[in-house]
């Protein structure tokens, strides 16, 4: 490792190809320049100056030490900050999965506010469907799960809270058979019919699809905006958040149907493991819980063109 001085030397005389201007632009005589200039070669046993010609310059090994010289400080100054953090009760990254099911656009002002913290703490955000949300955070791909469905799964200090609880309606093309058909849609008339369905991202599992009838035909899609894309285009039928398609259906470009089977509302959570509590997780914590936030989430942006 050089020190401070040392690597400032290095940068003066590449910089200004002068032992007299390095020292001017150091604030030091030459002689002092010229002195430290060979002890530094000395140490090193190398030749690091060029002095040969009109201009001093660094040597191929001089260049070397200072690129690699100033590598090395930066990692190490990374390092301590690193170990400061850590030490403050902040967490080194804090790996966000949310169900695809919410919308980042939401969730993008709360990541400002956390920025604005300036915690050093690094973010990661993916996502994943259905089971594989719950299963992130039980193989460890997530420290902090949100808008997750279904019940919360057997998983070893598993602490989790109640995002809200998502409507649905089932939705059709008005070019679709069963815009007309008579209400209540009873199951044996919808099995007739393709069904639009978000593929679950479960890795361990063959994974599941809210409101499927056994038998019946699927078209399977990336996420809910191609689930409502789809159906909007008449690819198939199927239940749809009620506040996110309220335009479309106002607009005639979707029509509800009344169901004999009506589908009950999903309870989306929030969950963490309880051993991994650092001052990130619990600021998302914090966050997550008022109300205003977690209704938006939960609600959705209304598609309205």
């Amino acid at each position: 490792m050089l020190s401070e001085d040392e690597l400032a030397l290095l940068e003066a005389i590449r910089e200004s190809g002068s032992l007299s201007r390095a020292a001017a632009r150091l604030g030091k005589a030459p002689s002092t320049i010229s002195h430290a200039a060979r002890q530094l070669e000395a140490r090193f046993d190398a030749l690091l100056f060029d002095r040969r010609r009109y201009r001093l310059q660094l040597t191929p090994a001089g260049q070397l030490l200072a690129l690699e010289a100033a590598r090395l400080m930066q990692d190490v100054s990374r390092l301590s900050k690193r170990v400061k953090q850590i030490a403050s009760g902040w967490e080194d990254r804090l790996w966000i999965v949310t169900d695809e099911i919410l919308e980042f656009e939401i969730l993008a002002p709360v990541i400002r506010s956390f920025d604005a913290l300036q915690s050093g703490v690094a973010l990661r955000m993916t996502h994943e469907v259905l089971g594989g949300t719950w299963e992130a955070l039980r193989d460890g791909r997530a420290d902090l799960i949100i808008g997750a469905t279904n019940e919360p799964p057997v998983i070893p200090k598993l602490r989790w809270l109640e995002l809200g609880v998502m409507e649905w309606v089932f939705a059709v093309s008005p070019r679709h058979p069963l815009a007309k058909a008579a209400e209540p849609l009873e199951r044996e008339t919808v099995l007739r019919h393709r069904s639009v369905v978000v593929a679950d991202s479960s890795r361990s599992s063959t994974g599941r699809a809210y409101g499927l009838l056994g038998g019946q035909a699927t078209l399977a899609v990336p996420s809910m905006a191609a689930k409502i894309h789809a159906q909007v285009e008449n690819l198939g039928v199927g239940w749809l958040p009620r506040h996110r398609v309220a335009g479309l259906l106002k607009r005639g470009e979707l029509i509800e149907k009344r169901m004999a089977d009506p589908r009950e509302p999903n309870v989306l959570y929030v969950a963490w493991r309880g051993e991994q509590e650092g001052r990130a997780l619990s600021w998302w914590l914090e966050q997550l819980r008022q109300p205003r936030l977690a209704k938006r989430l939960v609600r959705g942006i209304e598609i309205t063109g």
